[in-house]
């Protein structure tokens, strides 16, 4: 039995006992991962997937994270004063050793999806500015305010400042916890 996977942009027909070089996985020596983008199964019967075969997968383990040949990239402008430029580049990539080739069942195993180095898994922090951006929004839009952007919102909020009236009581001369000008009191007094 044979698959062709997809993973790093690249497209591999493997069996198993396969070693492959893959581009690099964020997973260590002897993990095992597991591929789960299938594009057809191969044997007694072949599966064509629309785009992927449904609950196939293929696993394998990781032997070790190895660097490709290095690439010279070399540049020469032909004339007098011309230029000459060398780039060298080594690609970081996986060595894996498929193990087995599921078709189907995929989804139960609890093996860890194999996903690459530079796209890691998001945090929870995403959801916390979300969080801090609602405060402001109880009271009233500062940015209504000639010269008050978002910058300056977010410091009035900070100071404790949210609604028209609060900003219509502050004496800009005494107010320390942030620069407030005498133009935004008087905007703030006509708008509450």
């Amino acid at each position: 039995m044979f698959a062709v996977m997809k993973t790093g942009g690249k497209q591999y027909k493997v069996q198993s006992g396969d070693t492959l070089r893959v581009e690099k996985l964020a997973a260590d020596a002897g993990e095992t991962v597991q591929f789960n983008e299938v594009l057809m199964l191969g044997g007694d019967t072949t599966v064509i997937g629309a785009p992927v075969v449904a609950g196939a997968a293929v696993q394998a383990e990781v032997v070790d994270q190895i660097k490709g040949d290095k690439v010279i990239h070399f540049v020469k402008r032909r004339r007098k004063h011309s230029s000459q430029r060398t780039k060298g580049h080594r690609q970081k990539l996986t060595l894996v050793r498929v193990t087995d080739i599921l078709s189907e069942g995929a989804d139960a195993t609890g093996v860890k999806a194999a996903i690459g180095a530079g796209s890691a898994p998001k945090t929870a922090a995403a959801p916390a500015p979300a969080a801090k951006a609602e405060a402001p929004a109880a009271g009233d839009d500062m940015t209504q305010i000639t010269g008050v952007g978002p910058a300056a919102a977010t410091k009035l909020a900070e100071a404790g400042i949210t609604t028209f009236a609060q900003l219509a009581a502050v004496d800009p001369e005494t107010f320390e916890a942030t620069k407030v000008k005498p133009e935004w009191v008087e905007q703030a007094k006509s708008l509450v």
